[in-house]
């Protein structure tokens, strides 16, 4: 089927695309103009309307152990808002995957990366991503407590047998890259440590953080896995983590890093609490090391639930659970917490975490090495990107919401002097040319010939929050799938991964280890295709040649 979205505004920054043309789309795919004459199967008149390639987004937990135990949790804030269709019993549940998928295709997402999947629990992650519907959707493998790793380092395995474990694993979960949550803190709780730094040491295994992350940041670099390693570092949200932060970027030696929900580090101690910004020093420190990429984790005010597999840090925040009810739990490798949390703009702090964020994004020098996330459902839920795309977008709709914050935060914070406003081009890049690069997904975030053809639609108006909230025209692998935001097809998209190669010899190996730790093998982790129940459930991309 040939189809024209004809006169849109087409914003692609990935081809430097800002422009009145048409989008053309055959087969799922984008397609190159045909010949003069040639009379498309559909047409859209799309005049007046901005054109983009689908969003992605790299970082937000939609699916998994926490994500199930935080439903259970808090039941009261699940009530979905319609009826499920027929085959979704659960769709009335706002995490629901049915919930999901319909609420980021509304706003012209059609990707999204489950950003922290323990590998014994990858069958059940993936089970359950294929449930979310419309959306692609990808997996990072969490690595960095798990005993196997750390025994390997502690025996002194050397480079090329982490590098054949992590490509075991990456390739057995499906997923489609690494990631490493405050490595080696969770495995030190265990042995009832209360604070790790980049360089303390695991008691039982006389490893610091900074040589776990960085084997397998070496590890990911060797696999020639296109995505980096994706960092949750030490000391999240502790007044001062600014100082471990840049030392971990520092520490990067100019490797490529990804660092997740940044400004949750971004954080000083000057004031009369001990806590301020430190979000120019995270800039200055971008600046000198293009390497590394980060994801800011933006809070909104309102309550949400804090979600990690942190579960050192989650510990220490469960005084703060509101409503008072939290769950912390130890397994094999991170274990996880989940610690309702209720952010208010009246509390100082929480006003400041509000600015640091805003001003990390608005501070950047290069969009494409800052990205678009609230740490879903962290900062913020997911839902609430549209209202953030409006505040980056209008000074003076950031005004109206510093008016009514407190002065005492507002004045340890440079986002009150920022007169920034994000254009159209710059939030294509952070929502999706830059994504795509990012996680080495070719194949999408831009709208040039060739690429899979999911295109959104959205209405050009003043009022961003309105724009982005509900997308004019959504198009999943050219199906029309939204309509003035409104779900009009229930299609089920695939899992993205990679296949890195690794030396089959250590599957034996590695067999041992588990089986001598907990009797079994690989296969706790591995995700058998015929599993999900559908026709080609997943897609491999590359990885660097």
């Amino acid at each position: 089927m040939l189809i024209r979205l004809k006169g849109g505004r087409v914003i692609d920054p990935a081809h430097d695309r800002d422009e009145i043309d048409d989008i053309w789309m055959q087969d799922g795919r984008i397609v190159a103009r045909p010949p003069r004459g040639t009379e498309p199967d559909a047409v859209h008149d799309v005049s007046g309307k901005v054109v983009m390639a689908g969003g992605i987004d790299i970082h937000s937990h939609v699916a998994g152990g926490n994500v199930t135990l935080s439903r259970l949790l808090l039941p009261e804030l699940h009530e979905g808002t319609e009826a499920p269709p027929e085959g979704q019993p659960f769709g009335t549940a706002r995490w629901s995957s049915y919930e999901t998928g319909r609420l980021y295709a509304r706003m012209g997402f059609t990707t999204v990366v489950e950003p922290a999947v323990a590998p014994s629990q990858a069958l059940q992650a993936h089970l359950e991503l294929a449930d979310l519907p419309i959306l692609d959707k990808a997996t990072l493998s969490v690595l960095g407590n798990d005993e196997v790793l750390l025994g390997l380092m502690r025996d002194k395995a050397g480079r090329d047998a982490i590098a054949d474990y992590v490509g075991l694993v990456v390739a057995k979960s499906r997923a489609i890259g690494v990631k490493c949550i405050n490595a080696g803190g969770s495995a030190a709780f265990k042995d009832n440590v209360r604070t790790f730094g980049l360089d303390d040491v695991i008691p039982s295994y006389g490893l610091s953080s900074r040589q776990i992350f960085k084997a397998l940041q070496q590890a990911v670099v060797d696999l020639r896995i296109r995505h980096p390693l994706h960092l949750h570092c030490n000391n999240l949200g502790v007044a001062g983590a600014i100082e471990t932060l840049t030392e971990t970027i520092e520490a990067a030696d100019g490797l490529p890093l990804h660092l997740a929900h940044v400004q949750f580090y971004a954080y000083g101690r000057e004031g009369k609490r001990g806590f301020s910004s430190g979000a120019q020093q995270l800039i200055r420190s971008l600046n000198l090391n293009p390497n590394v990429t980060v994801d800011v984790g933006q809070v909104m005010f309102g309550q949400t639930v804090t979600i990690s597999s942190d579960s050192l840090r989650q510990y220490s925040a469960h005084a703060l659970a509101s409503p008072n009810k939290w769950i912390v739990w130890d397994g094999e490798g991170n274990g996880g917490g989940i610690v309702p949390f209720h952010y208010k703009a009246s509390n100082v702090i929480n006003a400041l975490q509000w600015a640091i964020g805003l001003e990390i994004f608005l501070s950047a020098h290069d969009p494409w090495q800052v990205f678009f996330t609230t740490d879903h459902p962290n900062g913020a839920p997911f839902t609430t990107y549209p209202k953030i795309l409006h505040l980056l977008m209008d000074r003076d709709e950031r005004a109206r919401y510093i008016a009514g914050l407190p002065k005492a935060a507002m004045a340890l914070s440079a986002l009150p002097s920022i007169t920034r406003e994000f254009t159209l081009q710059e939030v294509a890049i952070m929502t999706r040319a830059a994504p795509a690069r990012l996680l080495g997904l070719t194949d999408r975030g831009h709208l040039a010939p060739g690429s899979i053809a999911d295109v959104s639609v959205y209405t050009d108006t003043a009022d961003r929050t309105a724009m982005f909230e509900r997308a004019a025209l959504v198009f999943k692998d050219g199906h029309l799938v939204v309509r003035d935001g409104e779900v009009t097809e229930y299609r089920f998209g695939r899992a993205e991964t990679v296949e890195p190669g690794f030396d089959k010899g250590i599957v034996r190996k590695i067999d041992g280890r588990l089986g001598d730790l907990y009797g079994t093998d690989t296969r706790q982790f591995t995700v058998p295709a015929g599993a999900i129940g559908r026709d080609e459930p997943f897609r491999v991309h590359p990885c660097r040649s």
